[in-house]
């Protein structure tokens, strides 16, 4: 079960991020050079470290971070060191340098921090380590404290390690060297905020691309994965090169870790070993973390002004990928909805106060809000100006932190237009804009059609500057598009059409960032996993032993989440109308009621028979369900088969965009999934009658 952590350990991360993440003095500092030389003993999980570092000329004084415990002395150089006090596992020290020159430093000791669960919302979880060196891997970063960590300086770097018979060591930049010799190498002469080092007993698969070298590191051959990521490197390098510039870096690498993970690293990303064999990863996360190596790892991030790297990475690699088959509006949608389902009354904050994900929250907002900022901007300035500006940002600030000021400064260059009031408006405020359509009039002058209308920003905010598209249907013709520039609570549009109007719709596409309107999207699991409070009923009919893994899931969900309530089915006469509810198995006997004139599927509780469109289920498969009762999210899960259980926690909090899934066998293995269909919102309005049939 996941372990929720505390405030106090949280704080004191929020601290040590803020201690070892770069900031804007990394543009203009000179970074220090490191020549490693590290022995790594898994089985003890020990190193031993001699460093040589080359510090700049002008200061005498240096404050260095170091794992506690490493006892690290000065043994060439003219230079002083002594403890300066702890902070969580790392210790402070100064350095005083007596003359200028290089100073060397050997130190060594054991790194072994287990895996904390961060809660990230209602069933979900991730794990992560300070660092850990163990007989089945090693991960280690700047926050483990391995190396002498300067805040505030970026590094270069010389690195040679040593492991047992079969290990190889991965860092970022060139490497790694003759590792079967029992050494690996790696150097990077372009300043790195981080020094990493991850090591296992890995096969090394490697292939020269175009200007690098493609490399796969696996803890288990397999050559046709290995081949699969190969050629989906070269490819999507390739791909981001010619958008935005040259790829920074010697190599890009897949390296599989020992735990479940997604993270990108310069140069390499390190997944999960269940990840990276999702037969989807491949074309969706795996270029998302290679088109990290621009934004991220070769332009920095200048994290005190707001962390700009994921809203654009996650719109140029998650929604792009899904634009490029026509299913960006649907992206776009699920986006919208996800941001009103999780960010609820005091979760909301600006783009500029966004320093990366710690929930589902701020995932909305950084990931979310962040893609669909540029994806405004993207519509404002046309594809071929966004992608200059896009290339004229990553040449000028490569190997220097960044801001969404220097964003704007590129954008501004090559559009030549002033963008501070769309930068202003969309980064500096939280909060989202809520459209309405008003006053649409219709009249005919002779051939002519003139439709006349207004478009209000109704939130309580001040309003946004928009630029709104208003697409206008006509018989046996194509769509017309009119942008709308809305910058006032309410403003005018008036078009002149040559045939008769069937259909106008206010940003069908969902193109701008706004509160979405019922009727425009449908129920779905994150309407209940996003809530802060609800109820969940267990079948107290059902068998014992699937009783009690119905209450394990359920206490699963709800840990750290005191605001939901579990309760027996037969503890409730009937269902609460104010508030959202979960209806767990086939035995429940409020089902009825969650069936009651359900416009998307048919239900028998009695036969375990359930139909979605064309799809006949039984009790061999696990069902998910949502529904609307008026505008209380209802949702049911039910399966026959305990074992499944323990899967379908873990599983479904992150299948929030779905209103209907299906899973079978004990793996919970996903059979089917799709949302309700929508409706027609306040935002659309037919000239006549309306098509019988016919939505969004």
């Amino acid at each position: 079960m996941p372990k929720q952590i505390n405030l106090t350990a949280a704080f004191a991360f929020a601290v040590l991020f803020s201690i070892l993440t770069p900031s804007v003095a990394l543009a203009a500092t000179p970074s220090i050079q490191h020549t490693l030389e590290v022995q790594i003993d898994p089985a003890s999980g020990t190193l031993t470290v001699q460093d040589q570092m080359g510090l700049p000329d002008g200061e005498s004084e240096w404050l260095l971070l170091l794992h506690a415990g490493l006892d690290p002395k000065v043994i060439a150089g003219d230079a002083e060191l002594t403890p300066a006090g702890d902070f969580e596992h790392l210790t402070r020290y100064r350095l005083r340098q007596r003359s200028p020159g290089p100073v060397t430093l050997s130190y060594g000791g054991r790194i072994h921090h287990g895996l904390e669960h961060i809660d990230e919302g209602m069933g979900r979880a991730r794990q992560w380590s300070l660092g850990t060196i163990e007989p089945n891997g090693v991960f280690l970063d700047g926050n483990s404290g391995w190396y002498p960590r300067i805040p505030d300086r970026l590094h270069t770097f010389q690195l040679q390690v040593r492991l047992p018979e079969g290990w190889t060591a991965v860092s970022q930049g060139a490497g790694p060297g003759a590792p079967e010799t029992g050494l690996s190498t790696w150097s990077e002469t372009q300043p790195q905020d981080d020094i990493y080092l991850i090591a296992a007993p890995f096969r090394l698969y490697r292939e020269p691309a175009e200007g690098f070298e493609a490399q796969v590191y696996l803890r288990r051959p397999d050559d046709a994965l290995a081949r699969t990521y190969l050629d989906a490197t070269a490819k999507y390098v390739a791909l981001y090169s010619d958008l935005i510039g040259p790829y920074p870096f010697a190599k890009f690498a897949l390296v599989e870790n020992f735990w479940e993970t997604g993270y990108g690293m310069p140069s390499f990303t390190l997944l999960g070993p269940s990840v990276i064999r999702l037969p989807f990863i491949v074309d969706t996360s795996y270029p998302h973390e290679i088109l990290h190596n621009w934004w991220g790892n070769g332009v920095y991030i200048e994290y005190e002004s707001g962390n700009w790297s994921e809203g654009l990475t996650n719109y140029l690699a998650d929604h792009w990928m899904k634009e490029r088959v026509g299913q960006g509006a649907e992206y776009r949608r699920d986006t919208l909805k996800s941001f009103a389902d999780y960010v609820r009354d005091g979760k909301d904050y600006p783009l500029t106060e966004f320093r990366g994900r710690h929930g589902s929250a701020s995932q909305s907002i950084g990931y979310g809000k962040g893609a669909m900022f540029f994806h405004m901007l993207r519509k404002q300035l046309g594809d071929e100006t966004f992608n200059q500006g896009l290339r004229r940002f990553y040449t000028e600030n490569r190997w220097r932190a960044a801001s969404y000021a220097d964003l704007q400064q590129a954008f501004e260059a090559v559009s030549a237009r002033d963008l501070r009031p769309f930068f202003t408006a969309w980064t500096t405020r939280p909060g989202a804009p809520r459209l309405a359509l008003t006053d649409v009039r219709l009249t005919r002058n002779g051939e002519a059609y003139r439709i006349a209308g207004r478009i209000e920003q109704i939130q309580s905010a001040p309003p946004f500057p928009l630029q709104v598209p208003v697409v206008i249907h006509r018989h046996a013709s194509d769509p017309m598009t009119l942008i709308v520039e809305c910058d006032e609570r309410s403003t005018p549009f008036d078009i002149t059409l040559a045939s008769a109007p069937e259909r106008l719709a206010v940003d069908p596409a969902f193109d701008i960032f706004r509160d979405l309107l019922p009727g425009e999207t449908p129920v779905t699991l994150g309407n209940l996993f996003g809530a802060d409070r609800g109820l969940i009923l267990l079948p107290s009919a059902a068998p014992a032993p699937l009783q009690d893994a119905y209450r394990q899931l359920a206490e699963n969900w709800r840990q750290g989440h005191p605001g939901w309530r579990l309760q027996l089915d037969h503890e409730v006469s009937e269902l609460p109308d104010d508030l959202p509810v979960w209806l767990l198995g086939w035995e429940n006997r409020h089902l009825g009621s969650f069936a009651t004139e359900a416009p998307d599927f048919a239900l028998d509780a009695a036969e375990n028979h359930l139909r979605i469109g064309d799809n006949l289920l039984d009790g061999t498969v696990s069902p998910v369900l949502t529904r609307w009762r008026g505008n209380q999210p209802l949702a049911w899960l039910a399966s026959n088969d305990a074992a499944a259980l323990p899967a379908l926690a873990r599983k479904l909090p992150h299948y929030g965009k779905y209103s209907y899934l299906s899973f079978t066998g004990p793996e919970a293995t996903n059979q089917l999934k799709g949302q309700w269909p929508s409706g027609d919102s306040a935002l659309v309005h037919w000239f006549g009658v309306r098509p019988s049939g016919e939505g969004i």
